[in-house]
């Protein structure tokens, strides 16, 4: 293995924990993740090479700190919402926090420190010009981490991401087991899902096969579906499918309002304005990252069938105060 000291960043979280258990196998590295609550990292602990330590990320010196002896860094932070910003601005306070800052303090402190490999994990349809501040605000995000000579980057741009403990299938589950019907904003927008687990082993064959510099990977799954389909299918696989009722734009933007302001924030004005653009890839996934694409029916019935509709509820108020 090239790389033997592994920061990640974002690391106790729904893809993270997934990154970390692959890297942690076999020839394991020294990996340290940051957390901002130690109770949130206890689940890495099993794992005998990793460290987690409480430290404020957007913090210049701690991150600084958090580099010694690292050899290549991990970025996995991301955010779905944020608070709008001024008018003519091109995205808000909390993406341009996380998505943007973020990744060029990541960036100076790797140059700082000397640290020579750098892999962030940004979105598809990342783009300057595009409908949303959460896709502006990934695209700005990645051409702060591409923008140093003196580091070897590589951008993985995933899907919709689903597998267990996922906020996007399972939350639909999740509503068809409270409500009769599900009317839905959105409804035709074209996704390609990848499976969370198809995610990680990217980012490790990516760091351990030192393959992939300076480049962006897509990563997305076999099958393209619209948002309806998907609520469809994760209703059947929860037992409880109903009725979807496809919203005209007029009706989906006065409902992505009003769910934006309630507790757990389940949809915004901005993931509407994201799904304008189809969030599937532009070509097959690199044959260099040795990925077959697993497919949502291989493993949506057998995670969304346990949904705990109490759990889910409760992921939402603990997103809605992040």
């Amino acid at each position: 293995m090239a790389y033997k000291n592994i920061l990640v960043i974002g690391g106790t979280g729904f893809i993270g924990s997934q990154v970390i258990a692959r890297l942690a196998r076999g020839a394991a590295p020294r990996i340290t993740v940051p957390t901002r609550r130690y109770e949130s990292s206890k689940h890495l602990l099993v794992m005998p090479t990793v460290r987690t330590v409480v430290a404020d990320i957007h913090d210049e010196a701690a991150l600084e700190r958090l580099m010694d002896g690292v050899d290549t860094v991990i970025n996995l932070v991301g955010i779905l919402q944020s608070r709008r910003g001024p008018a003519g601005t091109a995205y808000g306070p909390d993406f341009a926090r996380v998505h943007v800052d973020l990744p060029r303090k990541i960036v100076a402190a790797c140059e700082r420190r000397g640290i020579k490999r750098l892999v962030h994990v940004s979105a598809i349809g990342a783009d300057i010009q595009a409908p949303s501040m959460y896709l502006r605000s990934k695209a700005a995000g990645e051409a702060a981490v591409l923008s140093s000579p003196e580091i070897v980057t590589t951008v993985l741009r995933p899907s919709v991401v689903f597998g267990e403990q996922d906020h996007f299938l399972n939350m639909f589950a999740a509503l068809q087991k409270l409500f009769p019907v599900v009317p839905l904003g959105g409804a035709e927008a074209r996704f390609q899902p990848v499976y969370v687990g198809d995610v990680a082993e990217a980012v490790v064959a990516v760091v351990q096969h030192q393959i992939g510099a300076g480049k962006i990977f897509e990563l997305a799954g076999p099958q393209i579906y619209t948002l309806r389909q998907l609520v469809h299918l994760a209703g059947i696989y929860a037992g409880h499918p109903r009725p979807i009722i496809g919203l005209p734009s007029t009706l989906a933007s006065l409902q992505a309002f009003c769910l934006e302001h309630l507790p757990g924030q389940l949809m915004s004005r901005d993931n509407l304005a994201s799904m304008r653009v189809d969030n599937i890839a532009s070509a097959p996934m690199a044959v260099e990252l040795g990925i077959v694409p697993t497919a949502l029916e291989q493993v949506g019935p057998r995670y969304l069938a346990g949904v705990n509709v109490q759990q889910q509820l409760d992921a939402w108020r603990r997103n809605a105060r992040r």
